[in-house]
């Protein structure tokens, strides 16, 4: 058995002797085996690139080597040998607590049902102390088997082993000081199964460190993978299995750890990977046969290209980022030298799938009208035509899609502009182009409803819901010998009677020749009456302001009369008689509705003349209670601008006010006035002779 242990990191030093046990199938102990330190080396520090010096690290590895020779007698099941330890560097990056995690290191021997003879599976190579980060790995694990038996590689979990409290085998037991201590450690390794170690996530017995892309081990080779990205220590698990006429006999652990390191200056040749087709669907390549190979590598300062095309010798380039041409489709291995010639050159290959440019295309007819449409489509474009067709043209046309390179008698159901688009799937590879395609509303001329009913003379807005695509002529045709070429036409119709109109749509493009045409027959215009009145006088004075309205209006089936006198006043009577309360002119409006519900008015201006008339009383008697003369005020006819206003002897104020209708009540501040002589003033504007007048005078107030 091989141990290995951090010279620098790890506590724990070398167990000797160390104490193995063997288990048969029923977990019997068979025996005890103490086996002292066979030797311990210090491992010369290694690197997985010979242009990286190892260094550049700080690891200290050292290996001790214990052997002995056991004789057991053949058991069915076979025997498990085991060795534990605590604990593990606690530098270690992926795991819980690596400072409280053990190992176990065990290996099954099958029992003759299963091989009469067999010898573990033997690791060839020791893995490398550095591994450079941002270099691919490239270590390869392969073992040899001395039975020939069939090995197969795989990433797997280190199983963890004894804790704190009990972190060797002792014989005999010992105790040790730590929580939860128990009284004695055990003398015997435990029987399997094992736990595996404790990862931390997002780590893992299949992704034990970070790593891009992620480490990976060849199944059939054992070649280890991968560019660890993130600098540390890490502990990585790795299986061989031995297969014998298909059965699996046994399985051998290796337990070691990667220290990963920053390596200045270290060349690694890279290619850019090849990208998707041109428009990143799928999972092929369709850019055609040009292809431009761009440069990746670190630390590189010149290349030699090999683009593995096996019909010319001509297909190398010493330039950075070549572009080279292929004559033929296929599979190609590209191969990228960097800083050919020189003692740590670099090889790196790429593999690059070359498949014509794919990049469908198609014709889009021209627009067609609704009615009669029929479509042909033919697909083309850039493609080797090896792959299937798809065209989509919609809900609304049959049919609505097609898988052939041609596609005819197409038929779309309503107007309207449609996307269609056809895509090529080959090679892994899939494309497609989109199109609009037209298809216009054939004319059809339509008048929306109104309400045709009208009096003389009838105007009216005809609503106009025809439908067309393009330029649109509209041409209006009435049945009273006029016409119209706006799209909603605004038309009178008089006299009464029965009227018709027609509409006639064509269009000067898209379906050109087409034409429509919708009429409607039922306007209709009902007579109006004519109104007319007399009045008498016409012109009178406002001490005789009665005036007579007579009807003279001879129209037939009238239902309703109403005049409007111009000052507020009203009447619904044929003849009506009103009297006007101010002088001035007024317009008089008769209106007629007649039993069409047709209506009309007829005016005459009334003016009633001015009068004025001015006198004053010289005495009067308030609060007697005999109801007479309670007041005093002026009589004044035909007077604007009014002012009347009462002084008492001394001259104080004691009335004043603006109202011609308005008089003193005798009294001041609420109080009745003593009896005396009172002097007033009145003064207006005489509008018969618009002149300004002033009067003034006494009253004698009397009980």
């Amino acid at each position: 058995m091989k141990v290995y242990r951090d010279c620098i990191n790890g506590l724990a030093p070398f167990d000797d002797p160390a104490f193995f046990t063997i288990f048969d199938a029923s977990q019997n102990v068979v025996k005890t085996l103490t086996v002292s330190i066979l030797s311990v080396t210090t491992v010369p520090p290694t690197n997985n690139s010979i242009c990286a010096p190892a260094f550049f690290g700080n690891a200290c590895v050292e290996e001790a080597i214990y052997e002995t020779t056991v004789t057991l007698t053949p058991s069915a099941g076979g025997y498990d040998i085991v060795y534990q330890r605590c604990c593990r560097n606690g530098t270690i990056l992926n795991l819980i607590n690596p400072g409280e995690v053990g190992s176990t290191y065990t290996e099954h021997i099958p029992g003759p049902e299963m091989v009469v003879t067999n010898n573990s599976p033997r690791f060839t190579n020791r893995p490398p102390t550095y591994i450079c980060s941002g270099l691919n790995i490239n270590f390869d694990h392969v073992a040899t088997d001395p039975d020939g038996d069939q090995l197969v590689y795989s990433l797997c979990s280190p199983f963890n082993g004894l804790d704190v409290c009990c972190p060797l085998i002792s014989n005999p037991g010992f105790t040790n000081t730590c929580n939860n201590s128990p009284p004695i450690c055990p003398n015997t390794n435990p029987p399997p199964p094992y736990l595996s170690v404790p990862f931390s996530a997002p780590y893992s017995a299949s992704y034990p460190l970070s790593s891009s892309p992620a480490i990976n081990i060849n199944a059939s080779t054992g070649l280890l993978s991968g560019a660890p990205n993130l600098l540390g220590q890490w502990v990585v698990g790795v299986c061989v299995s031995e297969y014998r006429s298909g059965v699996l006999i046994g399985t051998h652990y290796r337990d070691f750890q990667f220290n990963v390191i920053a390596c200045p200056n270290l060349l690694e040749a890279r290619v850019v990977a090849q990208t998707k087709t041109n428009d990143g669907r799928g999972t092929g390549y369709c850019n055609g046969y040009e292809v431009t190979f761009k440069d990746a590598s670190i630390n590189a300062t010149s290349w030699h290209w090999d683009f593995g095309d096996p019909s010319t010798l001509a297909d190398t380039s010493n330039l950075k980022n070549p572009l080279y041409t292929f004559t033929q489709k296929g599979t190609y291995t590209i191969t990228l030298i960097a800083n050919p010639g020189s003692p740590c050159a670099d090889t790196t290959t790429s593999i690059f799938s070359i498949n014509p440019l794919l990049r469908p295309s198609f014709l889009i007819p021209n627009g067609q009208c609704l009615s009669n449409n029929r479509f042909n489509f033919i697909g083309g474009g850039l493609f080797d035509g090896t792959g299937t067709f798809n065209w989509i043209f919609g809900p609304n046309a049959n049919p609505s899609s097609a898988n052939t390179l041609t596609v005819n008698n197409v038929v779309f159901n309503a107007a309207g502009s449609y996307p269609i688009t056809f895509s090529v799937t080959e090679n892994g590879c899939s494309a497609d182009t989109t199109k609009i395609i037209d298809i216009y509303q054939d004319p059809l001329a339509s008048i929306g409803s109104f309400d045709g009913n009208g009096c003389d003379p009838f105007t009216i807005t005809i609503p106009n819901t025809s439908m067309s695509s393009g330029n649109t002529n509209y041409t209006w045709s009435f049945s009273d010998g006029t016409t119209s070429d706006l799209k909603t036409p605004t038309h009178t119709f008089s006299p009464a009677g029965i009227y018709s109109a027609s509409l006639t749509i064509n269009t000067t493009n898209n379906c050109i020749g087409s034409s429509s045409v919708s009429a409607v027959n039922s306007i209709t215009v009902n007579p109006t009456p004519i109104a007319g009145f007399t009045a008498t006088p016409m012109v009178t004075s406002i001490f005789n302001p009665e005036i007579r309205f007579s009807n003279t209006s001879i129209s037939p089936n009238i239902i309703s009369w109403f005049y409007d006198f111009g000052d507020g006043g009203s009447s619904n009577a044929v003849n009506p008689i009103y009297s006007y309360g101010n002088w001035g002119e007024y317009t008089v409006t008769q209106t007629l509705i007649n039993n069409y519900g047709c209506p009309n008015k007829a005016q005459l201006l009334i003016r009633i003349l001015p009068e004025h008339r001015f006198w004053v009383p010289n005495a009067f008697t308030p609060k007697n209670e005999d109801g007479l003369n309670d007041e005093f005020k002026p009589v004044a006819i035909g007077v604007r601008n009014y002012s009347f206003t009462i002084f008492d002897r001394w001259g104080n104020l004691i009335f004043k006010t603006n109202d011609p209708n308005a008089g003193w009540n005798g009294t001041y501040k609420g109080k009745p006035c003593q009896l005396d002589v009172y002097v007033w003033k009145c003064e207006f504007t005489n509008i018969v002779l618009s002149k300004d007048e002033s009067y003034v005078g006494h009253v004698t107030l009397l009980k």
